[in-house]
């Protein structure tokens, strides 16, 4: 099983030794980068190329470990037993399975996702050391292990929020997904805007990567509300003279909500504007 990229996400060479190397070594791939990298979507795409069914984990700050391999609701099976339900004597109608779970037994090699790892408490990728590693976890209330039928090829993505326990590190193949430059962010561009001007692109990205420069700033545009940017400017036809433009009171570019999301990001840009107009007299 080789991942060689897809139609639909462009892979670099590097990303794709490194989830190659992954598949290989059985460990499980771990992505950090730039919001709006593609860490998320590249599952989905290694899931596509190799025809593999895909299960998503998303995590929350409130998610536990356990979740993941079960829940037992205890609860509705008391409120059962006083309603004097017969499901109440199979104890197995009151466990939930959790995502790895349902990996460990699917009938075809999954690919696992397990997106912002760094979301949950820190104690979270030690609780799932002994399973991800032994590819196993024991069920108490029914005294049976659920073994994996085949080892799952597991990404897990993170953004950086919270430093990782050593012990899970040495566990996974790492990645860091670079923000892309300006040749590859074509590459991007051309798989989602096949029709687009180049003209246009050239300017988009002109601007783009002049407003990512800018010091000070609290959130720098992402590949993704590039696209978005880049969708807007087609749909209200905005021509790339209208982009070039370099007008000390329009420092701040046409449609600019797509690709500044903050208040103080704006501010900044105005004071930009603001500081050129006084030095223009």
């Amino acid at each position: 099983m080789r991942f060689e990229g897809t139609s639909g996400y462009v892979a670099t060479a590097d990303l794709k030794i490194a989830v190659n190397a992954a598949i290989a070594l059985e460990r499980p791939l771990l992505v950090k980068g730039e919001p709006g990298t593609g860490k998320t979507v590249l599952a989905v795409e290694i899931a596509k190329a190799l025809s593999a069914p895909l299960i998503e984990w998303h995590i929350k700050s409130t998610t536990k470990a356990m979740q993941g391999l079960y829940e037992y609701d205890a609860v509705t099976r008391l409120r059962d037993s006083q309603l004097g339900e017969a499901r109440v004597k199979d104890i197995r109608n009151y466990i939930k399975r959790g995502k790895l779970w349902d990996a460990f037994v699917a009938d075809q090699r999954p690919v696992l996702l397990i997106d912002e790892i760094d979301k949950a408490d820190i104690e979270f990728p030690n609780d799932l050391l002994q399973e991800i590693d032994r590819m196993e976890f024991f069920v108490y209330e029914t005294g049976e292990t659920i073994h994996a039928r085949r080892r799952p090829i597991v990404v897990i993505t993170s953004n950086n929020e919270k430093e990782l326990p050593d012990a899970f590190l040495r566990r996974c193949f790492f990645h860091y997904i670079r923000f892309p430059d300006a040749d590859i962010m074509r590459a991007i561009i051309e798989v989602h805007f096949p029709e687009i001007k180049h003209r246009l692109v050239a300017e988009a990205l002109k601007l783009f990567y002049e407003i990512r420069d800018v010091p000070g700033m609290k959130k720098k545009p992402s590949t993704s509300e590039l696209l978005d940017w880049l969708k807007l400017l087609m749909v209200e036809d905005i021509s790339p003279e209208t982009l070039r433009e370099r007008d000390p009171k329009k420092l701040i570019p046409p449609l600019h909500g797509a690709l500044i999301k903050n208040e103080q990001d704006v501010h900044l840009f105005e004071r930009l504007a603001f500081m050129a107009r006084r030095d223009g007299r």
